[in-house]
């Protein structure tokens, strides 16, 4: 196809708020447009991208024997209040009314819908098992919609969701999944790793993240190489400092002032950090936002609290926990900022991380301006309504399948599958009959892709200085014919024979026709991504041409022909990845 009647703008310059490589590079290339804060339209160049990614999905979803769908993004709210999750989005649920105030949901995913479906419509083990999938858009109302594609409050997504008779049939199906989706993100050109990960508003018993690895990734990965242990830093496992054997020691009180901080009070005792005990202060809402009661939470003094694990052994969702107003909690419950400790605590839920109860003789509040607490002992001294391991994992900590350090790295969470169970089909009566006409619920699974941030995390990991670098499986085009001068009727004429010769075997062409200097051009070229240039320049009577990758710093002059062999080959090996 011709530039000059394509619909292209690229940019110079990103507007400042875009600071990934992503948003920079698609807003630069005229890929995507915003409409308004974490709302994107796609021009011409990256709708062709996000179909190609489409189709990558929706071919081996079809091959693994799923079966593709559309619903509405509009959904009942009685289908959410009859599975119980109405208010478990809390604000990122965008609630609507009809004119006649029936309430109303942009769907943020679609168990609830399916659920419906398989409950109206499979009725004996016959017709079991089923998977049923979707590519539609998703709407969650991001407090802080932020990085482009990466994090936006509509989103194209594929959804899957399996039905079977049983939990041996849903590991069938699981296993099905995540080998679909290594599949799929080997085909997009991604380094990605699944990770053990929290199952969070979804729900069910357990799930994997597929996190491509990228520096400017909102996640992080906790990994082993010595196995093949690897989670997010949210599930992964803090493994318990191992219990300690001291005496212990007589409880003292002592004036510590000024210290409201773990470092100050350590520095000021002369004591390690790890003998001490940080005190975090949470108030909790219900779906109304009215605060229903206090929770000191208490772990090592040199360790962070994960707060994921905190909601969830709490039972409560992510929006109904927030630090609390110190001097509010101080009335009711007796807890003193700065100076708060486990001891003489009242009227809260008192949560103590499971390593502490192994601890002696360590430092806490006194619950008393400028006083701490040292020798304190759990059992003697202290105790809890919960004891919950809510450490947040570190870098260097011991990994809990093997004992070997872990690492980190970045990455941006690209898709994830859960194991549901029962969780839908109880809550909402999804049944069948087996042989002998005994009912059961449905076992269930979910699978999730976010196709805009997968598209999102491809441009994170291939681009230079320069632009974009698509893997040829998901570019626009699959080579660029830049034309140096469009006045040339030889080099244009050439040109043409490019276009077709390449159509012909398959390969998708553009030709750059456009009335501009060279330079711009070539920028343009890079700048765009895509894998081939070839370019018809001062040689084009002769029918030579000068042949680029994209991957490249040097061209090669080659005849008109062998180009066109080269090309070919080089696109039929990358779409056969």
């Amino acid at each position: 196809m011709k530039m000059s009647k394509m619909y292209i703008r690229t940019l110079r310059e990103a507007p400042a708020e875009a600071v990934v490589p992503s948003h920079i590079l698609m807003l630069r290339a005229g890929m995507i447009r915003k409409i308004v804060s974490g709302i994107y339209g796609f021009m011409p160049l990256g709708y062709r991208v996000l179909r190609k990614v489409e189709n990558i999905v929706r071919e081996e979803m079809d091959a693994a024997g799923g079966q593709e769908i559309l619903m509405s993004a509009l959904q009942p709210a009685e289908l959410w209040q009859e599975s119980g999750r109405w208010g478990d989005y809390g604000p990122e649920m965008w609630r609507i009314k009809d004119r006649n105030g029936r309430e109303f949901c942009l769907g943020p995913t679609h168990e609830e819908i399916f659920t419906d479906i398989i409950r109206n419509e499979v009725s004996s083990y016959r017709q079991l098992p089923v998977n049923l999938y979707q590519i539609q858009h998703k709407y969650r109302d991001e407090a802080r919609p932020r990085f482009g594609l990466m994090r936006s409050r509509e989103f194209v997504m594929k959804d899957a969701y399996s039905f079977d008779r049983d939990e041996e049939s849903l590991n069938e199906s699981y296993q099905n999944m995540y080998d679909t989706y290594t599949r799929i993100f080997n085909r997009c050109g991604l380094e990605f790793r699944p990770v053990e990960a929290d199952t969070g508003a979804i729900g069910g018993s357990a799930s994997h993240e597929f996190q491509a690895l990228t520096e400017n990734g909102e996640s992080t990965i906790a990994f082993c190489e010595k196995c093949d242990y690897a989670a997010t830093d949210e599930s992964a496992v803090c493994v318990d400092a191992p219990a300690s054997n001291e005496e212990m020691l007589p409880l003292e009180k002592k004036s510590t002032p000024g210290t409201k901080t773990i470092e100050a009070v350590a520095n000021y005792l002369d004591l390690p950090q790890s003998r001490t005990i940080k005190a975090l202060l949470y108030e909790t809402y219900d779906e109304e936002g009215s605060v229903t009661g206090y929770v000191a939470a208490f772990i090592r003094g040199d360790r962070q609290a994960n707060e994921t694990k905190l909601i969830n052994a709490l039972g409560i969702n992510e929006y109904q926990l927030a630090f609390a107003n110190e001097e509010k909690m101080a009335a009711v419950t007796g807890c003193v900022g700065g100076f708060t400790g486990p001891k003489g605590l009242h009227d809260c839920k008192i949560i103590v991380d499971s390593e502490l109860p192994g601890l002696r003789n360590l430092c806490a509040g006194a619950n008393e301006a400028d006083c701490h607490y040292i020798n304190m002992n759990y059992g003697r001294d202290y105790e809890a309504d919960m004891i919950v391991n809510f450490k947040l994992v570190g870098e260097g900590d011991v990994c809990p399948e093997c004992g070997a350090p872990l690492k980190f790295k970045r990455g941006m969470e690209v898709g994830q599958v859960f194991k549901l169970g029962t969780k839908y089909s109880k809550a909402m009566g999804a049944v069948y009959k087996d042989e002998n006409m005994k009912e059961h619920e449905i076992v269930m699974g979910c699978y999730g892709i976010g196709v805009t941030r997968t598209l999102s995390a491809i441009v994170e990991q291939h681009h230079d200085d320069n632009g974009i670098i698509w893997p040829v499986s998901v570019a626009p085009y699959h080579v660029i014919v830049t034309v140096v001068k469009q006045k040339d009727e030889e080099a244009m004429d050439l040109a043409d024979r490019l276009e077709k010769e390449l159509s012909a075997k398959g390969v998708e062409v553009m030709v750059d026709d456009r009335d501009e200097r060279p330079g711009v051009k070539f920028k343009d070229a890079d700048l765009l991504g895509i894998p081939v240039r070839i370019t018809v320049g001062k040689k084009a009577a002769e029918g030579i041409v000068e042949y680029r990758l994209r991957t490249d710093d040097q061209s090669v002059e080659l005849p008109v022909g062998e180009a066109v062999a080269k090309a070919a080959a080089f696109i039929s090996e990358g779409l056969s990845h």
